[in-house]
């Protein structure tokens, strides 16, 4: 396996680096590839956009400081879904008009980030009129629900009735009722249906979302949001930017001829940018089965503590064993909590169900490591479940060398806070 991989493999180390990996920060431990990073960030760069483009990270994907320097470089944006997110960007360096707020809780420091110039998304009418108090006369983005969603389960999914993401669709006469009676211009509208990987409903929600910015006069940016499919097993497919872009870059020309204005394209991305660039360095610490009729378990030390989508949503993350020469037998990986749910391998989109993996027989001590662990991992995981410390973060670097972005926790850091 080569080091600087094209986007889309399923491991990025050798079985050299890995070992490597574990010599140096024990297991478990995330390691990011900045090679992958810096390609899937250059490939969304690239989406067709005929009246200026911004792409923006939604950080919550992977928020660590390492994977944030890599963006700023580049010329990304941020999009930030807490208070707590908009500082840690500030603090990365990210200049405060480069952030976007986009939070399901109103913001406790609104005032305070509008006058820095942060920008502001109101995802309900609520938030609307809290913005309009805090900073009545200035522009400000809304945040509609279109009717419709796209996920690859009901958890992923952030548009149509059965979501509470964003202003329903219906309420648009009240959005611009609230917003003149505030004295603020809606000069910018945001739409996102979720992380599901169909094309055609992205580019439905495209039309539907123009037609909303039809109705908003004063809007000049359109923000379609995220939720491009990233494809971490060989048999899932990935969302193809390009044509999706070319769909959104022919629908803002007809909108152009229809309305006359030239509309300022954004995106924000989370798991495109992330999910294929990382992975988790992990030791095989026990083998068990239950008979001839039952499963033969692999125990790592790695499970929910460091990757939860699969005991979430039944999501699939690619695992190899590090070992040659060995007869392939079916295996289901499991992690190290005292938690049933507790499988790395569970059927698709189905969590309580189990989908052995067809590897060489482990054994204790075994180098195995988990792919697609870029998102929603590190950032989203039941860390300190069972005290186990949180694990630390490394970057492989385009040299081959590793670079030390998080140490392991302490043990003592689990209960530092407790009076």
């Amino acid at each position: 396996m080569s080091t600087q991989p094209a986007l889309g493999q399923t491991l990025f180390m050798t079985p050299e680096q890995a070992a490597q990996a574990r010599d140096r920060f024990a297991t478990p431990c995330y390691v990011y590839s900045r090679p992958i990073l810096e390609t899937a960030a250059q490939q969304a760069l690239a989406i067709p956009a005929p009246y200026g483009f911004t792409l923006r990270y939604a950080m919550k994907a992977n928020p660590s400081l390492g994977v944030l320097h890599v963006f700023r470089a580049l010329g990304l944006h941020i999009d930030a879904s807490s208070d707590h997110e908009v500082e840690r960007a500030l603090r990365a360096g990210f200049k405060p008009e480069q952030i976007q707020l986009t939070s399901q809780m109103p913001s406790k420091r609104l005032a305070e980030f509008v006058k820095l110039g942060v920008r502001y998304n109101a995802c309900s009418l609520h938030q609307l009129e809290q913005f309009g108090k805090a900073a009545p006369g200035n522009d400000v983005c809304v945040r509609i629900n279109p009717g419709l969603g796209s996920g690859s389960t009901k958890r992923t999914n952030t548009g149509g009735p059965a979501s509470s993401f964003g202003i329903w669709h219906e309420y648009l006469p009240e959005v611009k009722a609230r917003a003149a009676a505030s004295k603020v211009r809606i000069a910018r509208l945001h739409t996102h249906i979720g992380s599901g990987s169909d094309p055609e409903m992205w580019k439905r929600v495209t039309r539907m979302s123009l037609d909303i910015a039809e109705q908003l006069p004063d809007v000049t940016l359109i923000n379609l949001g995220g939720g491009f499919k990233v494809g971490r097993m060989p048999d899932e497919v990935s969302t193809d930017l390009q044509d999706i872009g070319q769909h959104v870059r022919r629908e803002l020309e007809a909108f152009r001829e229809r309305t006359g204005r030239a509309l300022h394209l954004e995106v924000e991305p989370g798991t495109y940018l992330v999910a294929r660039a990382g992975a988790i360095v992990a030791t095989c610490v026990d083998v068990v089965d239950t008979g001839k009729d039952g499963y033969i378990f692999a125990k790592l030390d790695t499970g929910m503590t460091e990757v939860t989508r699969p005991s979430l949503y039944g999501a699939q993350h690619p695992i190899e064993v590090l070992a040659s020469g060995r007869d392939q037998v079916d295996v289901v990986f499991t992690g190290p909590c005292c938690e049933s749910g507790d499988i790395l391998t569970p059927a698709p989109g189905d969590p309580e169900a189990l989908a052995p993996r067809h590897v060489p027989r482990p054994q204790i001590g075994d180098l195995v490591v988990v792919g697609g662990a870029g998102a929603y991992c590190a950032g989203m995981a039941t860390i300190n479940y069972n005290s186990y410390p949180q694990a630390p973060e490394v970057m492989l670097e385009a040299d081959g060398s590793f670079r030390e972005l998080r140490r392991r926790q302490r043990l003592e850091q689990v209960w530092s806070n407790e009076a």
